[in-house]
């Protein structure tokens, strides 16, 4: 009876281990934040990687333009090539950012709220659910578009669908290009997201809004060899460890870098740098906190289904009623008749052959 106990308890424990495997699975994919490098490579060889500066780290625009400008150069002297037969096919894609305030009116209200400045492609590292509308790019000529939440929608229009509407941001006008749903729940609003957000250019953002600077850049390129595109940014872009924080976000939830974050469990949250992490970054620690733990769970049900397996095999074995010699013994005669047998075969068609023979000679 204790036998079964234990051999169902096992199996509920593997249950429950393959649950856990499909709740991390799920959680970790719905960060899309964090996936950049497989949408952008079905080879999965391209890694994204992430820069988080500190307020007196003195990175500008002028900075992220010139690493843009060597990335081609880099990469072509690491013999990396685009294979790709589509001409509009790139490399690479980055964006920067910046966290700030403005105050943003329209013929029926005004509202001071959250803002995010962007440069490159934010939204294709960060793809909000659109409500209505479409995104902008950082790279697009005119820098007058803006992507507003549903809340900033509802208090300056009364309605989510002002795609295409006008609003002003120190009396300069801004084109409305979408409405997104703001991120929600109990990690988006201890990450920063507790009020309205709207997204803007970087350019309009320093110009009309506050702002300490960028704050956030992050690139997918082509990572032939593990730590290739990290050591990359490191070495030609951010070689300043003590005011930048470089991430590697393409496995960060892998199983191997939820186990190596349970050798540093707590120690991670003790960062000396004077870093303030944009909302996506806070969550997406969290996210790695709650997986880490789920983790931490999953093993100690598979360790137990090991062992109670283990304790029944161990108690099958000793219990047995034969020993290993007796087996081989078994088999050892086995392999004597079936050699045997073999033998006897062969003889009856030697002989056999030699009837012939003999049969024939006669004949003749």
């Amino acid at each position: 009876m204790k036998k079964k106990i234990f051999g169902i308890s096992a199996a509920v424990s593997v249950v429950i281990f393959l649950i856990l495997m499909a709740v991390i699975g799920k959680m970790a994919a719905s960060q899309q934040s964090q996936q950049m490098a497989s949408r952008w490579s079905e080879k999965k060889d391209a890694a994204q990687i992430s820069c988080f500066f500190s307020v007196d780290s003195g990175i500008d625009l002028d900075q992220i333009q010139t690493f843009e400008h060597s990335v081609d150069g880099i990469l072509t002297e690491a013999a990396i090539k685009q294979e790709s037969e589509n001409p509009g096919a790139r490399l690479w894609a980055d964006a920067y950012s910046a966290a700030g305030s403005v105050t943003i009116t329209s013929d029926r209200g005004s509202v001071q709220t959250d803002a995010i400045g962007i440069g490159g492609d934010f939204f294709l590292f960060h793809p909000m659910t659109l409500v209505s509308g479409s995104y902008f790019s950082g790279n697009d000529l005119m820098q007058d578009y803006c992507v507003i939440d549903q809340d900033v929608a509802w208090q300056l229009f009364g309605s989510s669908n002002v795609a295409g509407m006008m609003v002003y941001i120190s009396g300069i006008p801004h084109i409305v290009m979408g409405v997104v749903e703001r991120p929600h729940g109990r990690f988006a609003e201890a990450a920063g997201l507790d009020g309205t957000m709207v997204y803007l250019s970087y350019d309009s953002l320093s110009k009309y809004g506050s702002c300490s600077g960028i704050n956030n850049y992050e690139i997918v390129m082509p990572n032939p060899v593990t730590g290739y595109a990290e050591n990359v940014i490191r070495e030609n872009f951010a070689s300043d460890s003590a005011s930048v924080d470089v991430v590697d976000n393409t496995g960060r939830y892998s199983m191997m870098s939820r186990l190596a974050l349970l050798t540093q469990f707590g120690l991670r949250s003790m960062n000396g740098k004077a870093i303030i992490y944009p909302y996506w970054e806070n969550i997406a620690r969290g996210y790695e906190d709650v997986l880490c733990l789920l983790t931490f769970f999953q093993l100690l049900f598979l360790l137990y289904a090991i062992a109670v397996a283990l304790r029944l095999f161990v108690s099958w074995w000793r219990h047995k009623g034969w020993t290993i010699r007796d087996k081989v013994m078994i088999l050892k005669d086995k392999a004597d008749r079936i050699g045997e047998k073999l033998y006897a075969g062969k003889m009856r068609r030697k002989e056999k052959r030699r009837e012939k023979r003999k049969n024939k000679k006669m004949s003749g």
